[in-house]
Formats: C-alpha cells, structure tokens, sequence
C-alpha cells in the first residue's frame, strides 16, 4: 500500500514539528487536535519554523507555501479515516493514547500502520488494544523534530517485519535516521536519559550545587550543548515525571523514582519553558 497522507493526532510540540517534515517532504498531512486554537497553534508553529529555514537558504519561499498548503487541520477524527498511516503525538499518559488507538483501530482501514511518538510507554502493551497488533509501531521523533535526524522505530512484542519495514523506509525519506529498538520501558534515549536527569534534580534538591552550577559542570567538563535541568525545562518537567514514573513502574527498580523535587515542581505548576518557569525563569 503506497503510504501518501499522514495523519498527526496532537498539534502540541512534538506533533506540529511531525507534521512539518512529513509536508515539507511532500506527504498530505492531516493534523487533528481536540480544539482549533491548538491546530491554530500548531501551525503558527510550523509557519515559524519554515520562515526560519527560508532564513537560512534550506528551503525557497515557494517551498514553504507548498508545505502549510498540504497540513489540514482538522477537529474531527472521522477525518484520519482517509489517511495511510496515523501517528499519535498525545499527552504521555496510557490512558489518553489508549483511547485513541482503540477509536483509531475503528477508524481507518484495517491495512493501515498506527504509529505512536510515545518517549517511554509500552508499543505492546498500546498494540493490544488494537485488533492490528502486527501494524502498530513506536515512532519516536525528537524535539526540535525538524532539526534532529533520530528516529526510534519500536518494535512491539507482535509488530511485523513489514510493518518496520514501511516505518525504517518512511523515515529515510524525511531525511531522518531510524535506528531499530526493542520495546521496554522508556526504549533507549529515555532509559539512559531520565535518570542523568533526574539525579541532577537530586543534586539541587540535596545542595551538592545550585541548577546552574549543575548545568554548568555538564556543558563545560562533559561538551554537552545544555546542561541536564535546561533540557528538563525545554522537555516539559511533567513529562520528565510521566516517563520516570512508567520507567519505575515497569522495570520495578527503585534506582528510577522519580526525584521528589520534581514531583513538588510539577505540583506547583513549574513544568519549565511552557509554563514559564521550571528550574529556571523564562519571559
């Protein structure tokens, strides 16, 4: 089945830069949010980061143009059914995904690949909500999605050979690069990635360094490009929480609890850049 129109379910950060490079790449891109101000959003966003690549020579005018024009927004989900291929770019919770999969696997026609851009939770456990285990797939973007090439394409425990095959092949053609994962909770970037993160919220937290002496050690004595509690505030901390607490619950190892620091600020409302404050302030 050629695979022609994408759909994007969630216009949120990780879905509206989806939709970027799929159109931008020459795909028809259905994007669905559950409210037009968030669709509108999202292409503000997207028109944003085309003017950015116009700026810098990648891409001409024209091709910006031809990019919004194949994004259709869209509220209703009845509108996916047209669509090739569907990857759900949803809140990290298994509850919201699993509503969706379960009404998307009624949706659209049964040759179709769902795909999920979920950073932790389990592709198996998302398949079996489904009656097309062997067509559902994780897809893991990262964020800024139309700067940075990984692609994590998860296998789940009934995924087929073919359907990686369509997904390994579908990320190559948006210039990106798949490496192959097995599913376990938080796949590889995340199960590597949280807890740096999360130990570094415990050194705040315990007064061995303030955030911006932490972040400080981490840029200058290891050349990472931001610190670990600035990439915290640029992922969202109430997402940091959700993969914590999946990681701790699905591997049952305690070296994964989440940092209590981090439950109190997402408590209070500190999830970082979108709020405006995490560990640090931002106007």
């Amino acid at each position: 089945m050629a695979i022609e129109r994408i759909g994007v379910i969630g216009a949120g950060t990780m879905g509206n830069g989806i939709a970027h490079v799929f159109a931008r790449s020459g795909f028809d891109v259905v994007l669905c949010d559950v409210e037009q101000r968030f669709l509108d959003r999202g292409l503000a966003t997207v028109a944003k980061n085309l003017d950015r690549e116009v700026a810098k020579n990648k891409i001409s005018v024209e091709n910006k143009t031809a990019t919004l024009a194949r994004i259709a927004p869209v509220v209703d989900r009845g509108r996916l059914a047209e669509c090739d291929l569907v990857i759900e770019a949803a809140t990290e919770k298994f509850e919201i995904k699993a509503e969706i999969f379960r009404e998307l696997d009624r949706l659209v026609k049964p040759e179709v690949i769902l795909a999920s851009n979920t950073s932790s939770i389990s592709i198996t456990k998302i398949g079996a909500l489904t009656g097309r285990a062997d067509r559902v797939i994780g897809m893991h973007f990262f964020n800024p999605v139309p700067v940075m090439k990984l692609v994590e394409v998860i296998r789940g425990l009934a995924t087929s050979q073919a359907t990686f095959e369509t997904v390994k092949e579908l990320a190559v053609k948006l210039e990106k690069t798949p490496v192959e994962v097995n599913d376990a909770p938080g796949f590889v970037s995340n199960r590597v990635l949280m807890p740096l993160l999360n130990e570094a919220m415990y050194a705040v937290m315990e007064g061995v360094a303030t955030a911006e002496a932490v972040d400080e050690v981490f840029k200058l004595g290891m050349a990472h490009p931001m610190g670990p509690l600035t990439l915290a505030d640029f992922i969202g901390l109430d997402v940091c929480l959700d993969i914590m607490r999946v990681m701790q619950e699905g591997l049952g190892d305690p070296k994964y609890r989440p940092c209590p620091l981090l439950i109190k600020m997402v408590d209070a409302g500190r999830l970082g850049r979108k709020s405006g404050r995490g560990f640090y302030s931002y106007s």
